[in-house]
Parts: structure tokens; sequence; C-alpha cells
């Protein structure tokens, strides 16, 4: 796993097929995960699940637009917040739960092989909103070798903020016209690389969203599954 550098075994002129990796790669289930910590509390007090989740995906992504605190951090204030909003009691052990949580998620079940089938023509990284020892977790399960494992902690910011993908360019040696950047996240990834002329970008639409004509042009799948084939390979 490197972090910021080249390997040396391939061109560097190669096409960098770059991925989110959470809700990307990974199965990024924070809700299941926060409803087993939170379950018997939120059934308490009559708390609705959905409300309560729709808020903590609300404010994790407020969270990355302010000034960069470590990924753990992000994670812990997020569970307090929400928590506190609906009338629960935050306990410490609550926020290493959901970080514990995370270090085990595993892989979408089709993209190991998408992967490896890409490796092959491509270089591949990594551009992920999280920490390079919790990211090593996810490249783990992912049993790929990236030639690059970029992560916020490394750029000093999150997406969607522009730092965070003028990082990827900058770390890989590349500009927009080299990069594939492929990614589930609309509002982390696919909205905000349309200020990049030249990069190809491929929306992996797992939840059936719907897109928007404003943010074109962007590609279309609904998993991994279909990349090799929609990058030739």
């Amino acid at each position: 796993m490197l972090h910021g550098a080249a390997t040396g075994k391939d061109s560097p002129m190669r096409k960098l097929v770059s991925f989110d990796c959470y809700r990307t790669l990974i199965n990024f289930d924070t809700r299941t995960a926060t409803h087993e910590i939170v379950e018997d509390r939120l059934a308490e007090i009559g708390v609705d699940p959905d409300r309560f989740h729709h808020d903590a995906y609300v404010m994790r992504f407020q969270g990355v637009l302010d000034e960069y605190l470590p990924y753990r951090e992000i994670l812990r204030r997020t569970l307090r917040n929400v928590m506190t909003l609906h009338g629960l009691e935050y306990r410490d052990e609550d926020g290493e739960a959901l970080i514990e949580a995370v270090k085990k998620f595993t892989p979408f079940r089709e993209v190991p092989d998408a992967l490896r089938r890409l490796k092959g023509e491509y270089d591949i990284a990594i551009l992920s909103n999280s920490e390079d020892d919790l990211i090593a977790y996810a490249v783990e399960a992912l049993g790929v070798d990236f030639d690059y494992v970029l992560t916020a902690e490394q750029a000093g910011a999150y997406k969607p903020l522009p730092r965070a993908f003028e990082y990827l360019m900058t770390a890989t040696g590349r500009g927009p016209g080299d990069i594939i950047h492929t990614a589930q996240g609309w509002e982390y990834d696919i909205m905000p690389t349309k200020r990049y002329p030249g990069m190809r970008r491929i929306w992996v639409n797992r939840y059936g969203f719907p897109g928007s004509a404003a943010f074109q042009p962007y590609e279309e799948i609904k998993d991994l599954s279909e990349l090799p084939g929609l990058l030739g390979v």
C-alpha cells in the first residue's frame, strides 16, 4: 500500500482510475452499525430511526466541510451530535464502537474481481475521506495492490473540497485528462469534479438515485461489475 508515491514498476503515463472507497468499494454500512449501538435507546424514547439516520448522514457531510479534523473525530462528533439532537445520552463507548465497526466493513461482492481486471491495464488509486490507519483495514479487506492510497489525512482536507482532488493530481502526477474518477458519492465526488475539464467521471449509482444534467458529462453504472467492460478491459 503506497501513500502518495508511484511504485516505479508501471509507466507514470498510464491512465489512472481513482476510486472513492466507502460505499464505492467498501460497504460502508454506518446505518446498521449505528443502529446496533443505539437501537434500544431509540426505542425507549420513540425516536424515528429513519429521521435519526438521515440527520446523521447530513451532519457527517457538514462535518467534512469544516476545518480538518481526523476522521475518527468526525465519526464521534456526528454520533454525539445526532444523539443529542434526538434526546439520547451519548457515551464515549458509543463513538468507539462505531470506529471499530468501520474497521470491519467488507467489500461489495463484485469489487475485488473488477479491481483485479482493471489493474492489468490501468494504475488504480483510492482517494478516501479517511485516515491512513483506518483505510488500511479497507485495503486489506479488498486484497488488491493499489498504486496509490490517498486519504483526507494526507491532503489535510475532505472531499468535496477542491484541496482533496488537487492532492489526488499532485500525488499521482496526473492532470484531469489522465484520471478516471469512479465513485458512488454524488455530492462528495461527482458534483465537485465537474470543475476539472477533461476528467472522466463515472458514477457508481448503487442505490438508484436520480442524477442531474447540470453535472454532465458523467457516465453511470449500477456497480463495479460494469466498469471493466466500460473501460475496455
